[in-house]
């Protein structure tokens, strides 16, 4: 394959020599043992990015090259590789990355590269790739999902970077806590279960201590506790409004608008409890609330 022809080209290339002029192509189309860990790791991180407070980039197969300049009578050359995902912790390293890849050597590196094995060993290929540039972690995985081509036993093996290269490691330094048997038990559930929930938690939450962030940082998360927190409260004033036959309407508390479940959660204990006390309905009940908070 030429430099051109690869530029061309629509198909997945896993791998490009461009002074050899070899490429490393799919042999067939991509299947679902292979991209369903593939596509199951941003939404696991997604999780774990909003117990922590902040955001983390999966920026899938992007190109990655290596480019070696000329040298005497020698013409420049490069070696380009797709992973399957690269995660960026910080969202805004990736900004600092301008062309349309990723160069090794001179941008800032991924926090965590994945690829998936289905078919093929990418520790025969890829992995040494990934070792001779410096990448921080490799994750590679071997999925539970039958494959005929595959040879080896499904799980997920850690390479973290070392002084001398790669040591192959139980749990992740990118992500502190999540060791590989969880992060392969999670890529491979159909539906996130009760046990991986709760080592999402704990992760996010490491590196939220880590950087001084947690879930009320987040947005969604933020204003779920708070309606929680409201509706746990109004709770509390309905039981105290109906024993003194103040009629509420049926969907109460749930009914009420964001506006008042804002307010109810900004309330205090004292304000709420002298306002169900005194009131006589339940527009009472909100007026005098508001009246409170004012």
């Amino acid at each position: 394959m030429t430099v051109a022809e690869h530029e061309e080209s629509e198909e997945r290339i896993e791998f490009f020599d461009t002074r050899a002029g070899i490429a490393w192509m799919a042999a067939e189309a991509a299947f679902f043992p292979h991209e369903e860990p593939v596509h199951a790791l941003p939404r696991l991180l997604e999780r774990i990015a909003q117990m922590r407070g902040s955001a983390i980039l999966c920026c899938g197969a992007a190109e990655i090259r290596r480019t070696f300049r000329a040298v005497g009578r020698r013409a420049g050359w490069s070696r380009r590789i797709q992973p399957d995902q690269m995660v960026f912790l910080d969202p805004g390293r990736r900004e600092r990355i301008v062309s349309g890849y990723l160069k090794a050597g001179e941008d800032p590196f991924p926090d965590v590269v994945l690829e998936v094995d289905s078919t093929t060993d990418v520790r025969r290929n890829r992995l040494k790739l990934y070792e001779a540039w410096g990448f921080p972690e490799v994750w590679v995985e071997v999925p539970v999902a039958y494959s005929p081509g595959r040879r080896r036993r499904s799980g997920l093996t850690i390479y973290r970077w070392e002084e001398d290269g790669y040591v192959v490691s139980t749990e992740s330094r990118a992500f502190p806590g999540w060791r590989g048997v969880e992060i392969h038990r999670a890529l491979n559930e159909r539906a996130v279960s009760a046990e991986t929930s709760e080592v999402l938690t704990r992760v996010g939450r490491a590196l939220g201590k880590r950087e001084g962030t947690g879930p009320d940082d987040d947005p969604l998360l933020r204003q779920q506790r708070r309606e929680g927190l409201a509706l746990g409260r109004l709770a509390m004033a309905a039981v105290l409004l109906r024993r003194r036959g103040v009629a509420l309407s049926p969907d109460f508390p749930t009914g009420l608008s964001a506006r008042h479940l804002d307010l109810l959660a900004a309330a205090s204990a004292e304000s709420l409890i002298e306002s169900a006390s005194a009131a006589e309905s339940e527009a009472d009940f909100l007026s005098r609330l508001s009246r409170h908070s004012s």
